[in-house]
């Protein structure tokens, strides 16, 4: 593993937070986006100078990439989900943020990689709470003590870890459009048939800022339910706003991020280049399509986004749910009344019964 993926962070301005009123450690607060005690409430501004990440050049990346947290962090991991959580060296962690489990202890000397940016939280907890409430609700099918065993009070706010690339592309292509005619047979009835003919041309594409996650611990359908984030709105990192929060560490290195994220610009590509066939040749059908595509100023930066977390555990399973905290957007998993599926089954049967019956009067 490469020094770049994997460096110690360096310990500096170890006491930024500490409230110059009390002493006590602040946080940072979304719903103003200053650093507020939560103990006197001494309240002051982040100072911003609204310049985003620096994007790096993946062949620069030994030398480019930025190593400093800037203030002292600890690695706590999870015993019983195995997740491994960033935190202010003088945070004390006793729950695991992901499955609620408090068997957490802090790993030694584990080497992190420090970000390049944030998008920040601009999501309270209260508002998570409210809109997770208000989806939960919606959940028909979700049984009743299910609902009430759900505390949305219990969310708590992580930043995930996410590599974003900036690609061009070009791509060389072959394939066999297919074109529905029409023609009459022997008999006098008229056929519909696909005559197909080769097509052959080049594409290009421009990704920006295209997210692929940074950890293995997420369901992937769950976290892609609750995107987009506005990764155009991050801010050069600065410790202070992941302050009060709990940051991931990353369990997918770079080059590892870089493939995956590859193979889903391919696909993205292979739909559009389809698209464009079908279009240009008034194809009903494409088959056979072999694309070959090169990828130039690869560029990444390494952000962290902000979501609020919360699980609960109905009938021996945990079941997790998610918030945007940029947008409030929500999605999960919930376990399903069968009685309720059952009553609808029912209903649609009789319902299809009786339009049968009143077609063949």
């Amino acid at each position: 593993m490469s020094e770049f993926q994997e460096v110690i962070a360096a310990t500096k301005k170890e006491t930024d937070k500490k409230c110059p009123n009390c002493g006590g450690v602040m946080n940072f607060d979304p719903s103003n986006g200053n650093m507020t005690c939560p103990y006197c409430d001494y309240s002051e501004e982040v100072i911003d100078d609204s310049s985003p990440a620096v994007e790096i050049d993946m062949k620069e990346a030994e030398d480019k990439g930025n190593h400093d947290w800037g203030v002292a962090t600890k690695t706590v991991n999870c015993k019983n989900c195995g997740a491994q959580s960033i935190y202010d060296a003088l945070e004390i962690a006793s729950v695991c943020p992901y499955c609620g489990s408090n068997h957490v202890m802090e790993e030694k000397g584990v080497k992190t990689l420090a970000p390049d940016g944030v998008v920040t939280f601009e999501v309270t907890a209260q508002q998570a709470g409210d809109m997770f409430s208000s989806w939960l609700n919606k959940k028909w099918f979700c049984p009743t003590p299910a609902k009430q065993s759900a505390k949305p009070e219990r969310f708590k706010g992580v930043y995930i870890p996410n590599w974003v690339f900036d690609a061009n592309s070009r791509s060389f292509y072959t394939a066999q459009a297919g074109v529905s005619k029409t023609r009459k047979k022997a008999d006098g009835k008229t056929e519909t048939y696909i005559q197909y003919h080769g097509v052959r041309g080049s594409h290009r594409k421009e990704f920006d800022d295209f997210i692929q996650i940074g950890s293995n611990r997420y369901d992937k359908n769950t976290l892609r339910a609750i995107e987009p984030f506005d990764t155009a709105n991050n801010k050069a990192y600065k410790p202070e706003y992941i302050a009060g929060f709990s940051a991931e560490r990353y369990s997918i290195g770079l080059n590892d991020a870089w493939e995956e994220a590859r193979r889903r610009m391919e696909n993205v590509i292979d739909d559009e280049i389809t698209s464009k066939i079908r279009t240009k040749e008034n194809a009903s059908t494409v088959k056979d399509l072999n694309v070959k595509t090169t990828f130039s100023d690869v560029k990444f930066k390494y952000l962290l986004l902000p979501i609020w977390i919360s699980s609960f555990v109905f009938n021996g399973k945990t079941y997790e749910f998610m918030v945007n905290g940029q947008t409030g957007k929500v999605s999960g998993y919930t376990p399903v009344d069968k009685v309720k599926v059952a009553i609808v089954v029912v209903v649609v049967i009789v319902i299809i019964a009786i339009i049968v019956y009143f077609m063949n009067r």
